[in-house]
């Protein structure tokens, strides 16, 4: 606790943040909250080919095809949501090109609109615990997880928001 604030996990563009790198691929943000209105709220991401750690939390698996190379009953997750990836077509299309990454995020964003069973299940399980958003891809700024993670910390922050009025 600093200045009565707590620190929760949380990215977007909140000048509150801080992003920090956790890990060799797990980046984690902070946003501070006023001690009346605590949430304790921590996502983060890491490629499901790291190994796993304690602090991982609940390790959720969000790509809709499975990571190459592996086995099933060799890797440690808690649940596989492929649904919540971007379409096929979205992902071909994107193809982790960073000239694409404004607009890839605005259609995935669109996409997880009609998601949002799916994206209220990760918030409230990150509301009890952390969670780790596990992703195959070697792109580690480019990728599904980080948009996806962008648009949960958005929610929530927009939720804390009407709270707070």
């Amino acid at each position: 606790m600093r200045n009565g604030y707590y620190w929760i996990m949380r990215s977007c563009s909140d000048p509150r943040r801080m992003e920090q790198k956790t890990d060799e691929h797990s980046y984690v943000t902070q946003l501070s909250i006023k001690r009346d209105r605590e949430v304790l709220v921590m996502i983060k991401i890491k490629r499901v080919y790291d190994h796993p750690s304690k602090d991982d939390g609940k390790r959720i698996l969000i790509d809709r095809l499975w990571p190459r190379g592996l086995k099933k009953e060799d890797v440690q997750i808690d649940e596989w949501i492929k649904d919540i990836a971007p379409s096929n077509q979205l992902r071909k299309w994107f193809n982790h090109d960073p000239k694409k990454w404004g607009e890839f995020k605005n259609r995935f964003f669109a996409e997880l609109q009609g998601k949002r069973e799916m994206v209220e299940g990760i918030i409230n399980a990150a509301r009890k615990g952390t969670v780790t958003l596990l992703f195959g891809s070697k792109e580690e700024r480019f990728n599904n997880a980080v948009a996806l993670k962008e648009y949960i910390d958005a929610k929530i922050h927009a939720s804390q928001q009407g709270k707070a009025a």
